[in-house]
């Protein structure tokens, strides 16, 4: 199965990595066509040109995937999923996107709080052979995630969480998805890939 995706990053981007990683954990046999859109706005305003163009290269279905709290977002700015959803809908259609093979996947609050789910893995990419990491109390990231990361990266490792290079890794120590099964938006995003 080809499977388009569109995320709001770069193209080296954390959601991209990690959401194709985790694509393929899901369905080794996948082939991903993935178009990255540097941010929430643009993907709003985008996704439907970007959508009608992976439909024509073959995508059997396509996967829009967003943060509901980017971390760009401005202090205060209370964003949306039904206005977020209605402005994509609307952009699909400017592109005649009519196909039922678009789905939305909003990951709340963002990408990072897939990656608390998991306390194994996160304590994996935390520990050093001089010094084991050992998370024991379930993690919630409420509506900034990757904050908490940046917390325990500094309180055990003295090192900023980067989500360009630590996403990717944590991901890859994720060894039994049943535990991200327990995060709404990772079950929609599962559905839609299988």
């Amino acid at each position: 199965m080809k499977v388009g995706m569109i995320f709001e990053c770069g193209p080296q981007g954390a959601d991209k990595k990690v959401c194709e990683y985790l694509a393929r954990k899901l369905q080794p046999e996948i082939e991903i066509k993935s178009v990255t859109l540097d941010d929430k706005p643009n993907l709003i305003n985008n996704c439907g040109i970007a959508a009608a163009t992976l439909l024509k290269q073959g995508c059997d279905r396509v996967i829009i995937i967003w943060d509901l709290y980017p971390a760009w977002r401005k202090k205060g700015q209370k964003p949306c999923r039904k206005e977020d959803s209605d402005a994509i809908q609307n952009a699909l259609k400017n592109a005649e996107v009519s196909s039922t093979n678009v789905y939305l996947v909003c990951i709340e609050a963002e990408l990072e709080e897939w990656l608390l789910h998991d306390t194994s893995a996160l304590s994996s990419v935390l520990s050093t052979k001089a010094h084991p990491v050992q998370i024991r109390r379930k993690l919630k990231g409420g509506i900034n995630p990757k904050a908490v990361l940046i917390k325990l990266f500094k309180e055990h490792t003295g090192k900023p969480y980067d989500s360009l290079i630590h996403g990717e890794k944590i991901a890859k120590e994720i060894s039994n998805l049943s535990k991200l099964k327990k995060c709404p938006s990772f079950v929609r995003f599962s559905q839609k890939i299988t």
